[in-house]
């Protein structure tokens, strides 16, 4: 049944990356550092080990709307923690409320990615807090000039030597907030207690029955959603449209092969983090499970892995109960990831 969740070796950029580093600092926080039973140690990058500084520093942009040029959103304003640090619309709203052109992801287990945006075009975390940074429907900004902002507060001047000593600057802004997302890491769904702690009535009979589907060869959705995180970090066209308005990873790779090619997204909280694909389309998990029971929509990218499942109806119900053994209710809930004084 679980032939499909082994645990997937880390690839491309994990070469650069060692297991969980420290810098000195006070250690309050390093518990957010165990890694759940059945996961890998959290990787952190050389040069931005954790630190109690970094992860306060890094926690405190996250929530500050400084980050956007009207100071009227944060990153918190579309990875809302209740959500699993998704967003409840299609699109969201950036600087002037521009409509955004992607649905906001998740950012649950974000530290074990392999690649980071819809296309996987940024290597690394660090990388990746540029994009929304400079994107025109999200903060609309330079980081130079947060920078500049974050300069003439005296408590981010402070925290930022605390923790890199250095004033702030793009090296800190970037390596911070890095550091605050590696710690969003979620682990103990009933599904988690059920496998992996094994505690064997975390799961009901519905949940069991669609957990024994997800995992079976006729249904084969651990083909990619496999591993601890319930993805497998490749690209895949999932026939969710005819047309595609956005190319996906076209627009980095500039090939026809790519259009409306998206990374697989993990499944982790997925019960929390409606509405549903690279465009919010499907708005609940019984419409998804509709989507892959059917086999999508023709395209002459849809990977071969997509085809009719042929679900009857209480086998949907089932799946639908599996997908939602998968929320952590205590990772939705932790106040470590919530503003100071919450």
């Amino acid at each position: 049944m679980f032939r499909s969740f082994l645990f997937l070796g880390f690839i491309g950029v994990w070469a650069s990356l060692i297991s969980v580093s420290f810098d000195s600092g006070k250690d309050e926080f390093g518990h957010l550092l165990t890694a759940p039973k059945g996961f890998p140690e959290i990787p952190f990058p050389e040069g931005n080990g954790f630190s109690d500084a970094r992860y306060l520093l890094g926690r405190k942009l996250f929530y500050d709307p400084i980050m956007s040029v009207d100071s009227s959103i944060s990153c918190a304003s579309c990875h809302l923690a209740q959500f699993a640090f998704s967003d409840t619309i299609a699109m969201s709203l950036g600087a002037a409320k521009a409509l955004g052109t992607r649905n906001a992801p998740t950012l649950t287990n974000v530290a074990y990615n392999t690649s980071f945006t819809r296309d996987g075009g940024v290597p690394t975390l660090e990388m990746q807090v540029l994009v929304p940074i400079q994107e025109h429907n999200e903060f609309d900004f330079n980081i130079l000039l947060i920078a500049d902002r974050m300069s003439k507060d005296s408590t981010y001047v402070n925290m930022s030597r605390e923790a890199y000593n250095k004033g702030p600057d793009h090296f800190v802004i970037t390596r911070a907030l890095g550091c605050f997302e590696r710690t969003i890491i979620s682990g103990n769904s009933p599904f988690d207690q059920f496998h992996f702690q094994e505690k064997k009535d975390a799961l009901n009979e519905t949940e069991r029955k669609g957990m024994d589907l997800f995992f079976s060869e006729r249904i084969g959705c651990s083909n990619c959603h496999a591993g601890f995180n319930f993805t497998d970090y490749s690209f895949k066209n999932n026939g969710l449209h005819v047309a595609y308005q956005d190319s996906g990873r076209k627009r980095l790779t500039d090939l026809e092969i790519d259009r409306g090619v998206f990374k697989v997204p993990t499944l982790r909280n997925i019960g929390l983090t409606s509405p549903y694909m690279h465009d919010g389309s499907l708005k609940t998990l019984e419409q998804v499970v509709e989507h892959y029971s059917a086999g999508g929509k023709p395209h002459k990218n849809k990977s071969e892995l997509i085809k009719p499942l042929d679900l009857r109806g209480q086998e949907k119900e089932q799946l639908v109960a599996f997908l939602n053994s998968l929320t952590d209710t205590e990772f939705v809930n932790k106040t470590e990831y919530k503003p100071e004084g919450y």
